[in-house]
Order: structure tokens, then C-alpha cells, then sequence
């Protein structure tokens, strides 16, 4: 995500950088001391400059990387118009979801570096843990819709059938507990 970051700035895309986020189970051992600390240093050296990048290594689900991020360009007198979020594809719909919910005065839009599945699940490693990822953001946007942390979400029956069968299947290290 941050060589596909640094080149949509290369490109004047926009003006500033923020990379959000602590850890991940997919990313702790590649990056032991956080998402945002390492995409930074990635970014650099792919051309951003480090006047461009704020880090906010805090963040450990979506929703507090959209709400930390937003926390500190207030902080810095920033208020933007439009932000362009920048996650893997199967999280895209979600964050924008998200953010839309928390920053309901700015425009939002989404984007992600092109890659297949099988790019994405070689990236990773270990096609079980994607699997895992997908059936845990598909349950989230689900639940996020109902609790109303972001608007409800139409889930397609082939989709749902699909999250249906694969927790079935015993995909569920990344579900998290019901909220009563």
C-alpha cells in the first residue's frame, strides 16, 4: 500500500500522507513496529517527502483509523474537503462505509493498488489467514451496519451464502463476538 501511495502523491493526487495504523495479525512480523511507522519510511523511499507524511500508529481497528486520523489533522488546523482512502480491496467498501459516518462533511473515495487474488494471497502467504480476513471484514460490515457505526449494508445472497458456508467451513479466527 505505501509504494502504491507514494506513486498516487508522485502523480498530485493530493497534498499530504497520513498512515494510520498499529498492527495487524497479517502484518506484525513484517512490520514490528507498526503499519504507519514502516508504510512512512516505505513512502520515503519511494519519494514522498517526510514534510508530506503524518503517522498516526495508535489506530488497531478501521474505525479508529478513520477517527485517530481525522483527530489529528484537526489537531494541525487541517479540515479537508475530500480524502482519499487507501486499503486493500476487500476493505474498501467498509472504510469508505466508515468514514463517511464519521467525517459526514467530506467527500470520500476509495482506492487500492490493482492486484488479483492470487497476487494479494502470495503477498500474504498463507491463504487460510486471507480467507479468515475476508470472512472477519464480511461480518463486520455487516455488524457495523446493523449497530449503525456506518449505514446498513446490502449484502447480496450469493455473498452471504458464500460467508455462510466458509464459517461453516471453520473460517472464523477473525469473527469477533456478537454485541448484545
Amino acid at each position: 500500500m505505501a509504494v502504491y501511495t507514494a506513486e498516487l502523491y508522485r502523480r498530485g493526487l493530493f497534498p499530504l500522507v497520513v498512515f494510520t495504523g498499529a498492527n495487524a495479525p497479517t502484518t506484525v512480523e513484517r512490520f514490528p513496529r507498526g503499519e504507519a511507522v514502516h508504510f512512512r519510511e516505505i513512502a520515503m523511499d519511494n519519494g514522498v517527502p517526510d514534510s508530506a507524511i503524518r503517522v498516526e500508529p495508535k489506530a488497531k481497528t478501521t474505525v479508529e483509523n478513520i477517527s485517530l486520523t481525522r483527530e489529528l489533522l484537526a489537531g494541525e488546523g487541517i479540515a479537508p474537503q475530500s480524502v482519499l482512502l487507501i486499503s486493500r480491496p476487500y476493505q474498501q467498501r467498509r472504510a469508505q462505509a466508515i468514514a463517511a459516518k464519521l467525517w459526514p462533511d467530506v467527500e470520500i473515495l476509495c482506492t487500492g493498488a490493482q492486484q488479483d487474488l492470487d497476487t494479494y494471497v502470495d503477498s500474504i502467504g498463507e491463504p487460510e489467514r486471507v480467507v479468515n480476513m475476508l470472512v472477519g471484514d464480511t461480518q463486520r460490515l455487516e455488524l457495523q451496519g446493523r449497530s449503525g457505526e456506518i449505514e446498513p449494508q446490502h449484502i447480496p445472497a450469493d455473498v452471504q451464502a458464500a460467508y455462510e458456508r466458509l464459517i461453516a467451513a471453520g473460517y472464523t479466527s477473525r469473527l469477533i463476538p456478537e454485541r448484545q
